[in-house]
């Protein structure tokens, strides 16, 4: 499984302001699309995740820690520094790769 970036984008709509709301809707993304699939965060291989600024970071890994502090073995996860997005909103996108559990 291989997800698209996900950005911290409500189903109304709305961005919430700062990184960590954004982040947790990243995650929400990741983890419906797993569901979809069959899969959850522990069959998750690698994350990789841009934000905006470097001061960005430490609010970001604080979600993606948060949400793998319980699996057995943890994601490789890879952190990038971009110029920016689509829209001026938005500051962190993620993306994920699982293998589908048979």
């Amino acid at each position: 499984i291989v997800t698209s970036g996900q950005l911290g984008l409500a189903a109304d709509g709305t961005i919430p302001a700062g990184v960590e709301a954004q982040a947790e809707l990243c995650f929400s993304n990741i983890r419906a699309i797993l569901a979809e699939a069959g899969a959850d965060l522990s069959h998750v291989l690698r994350f990789t995740a841009f934000v905006t600024r470097r001061e960005h970071m430490a609010d970001y890994m604080a979600v993606r820690d948060r949400l793998v502090a319980g699996l057995a073995t943890k994601p490789a996860s890879t952190l990038l520094i971009v110029s920016g997005f689509t829209r001026p909103e938005f500051l962190v996108e993620v993306e994920a790769m699982a293998l589908l559990p048979h």
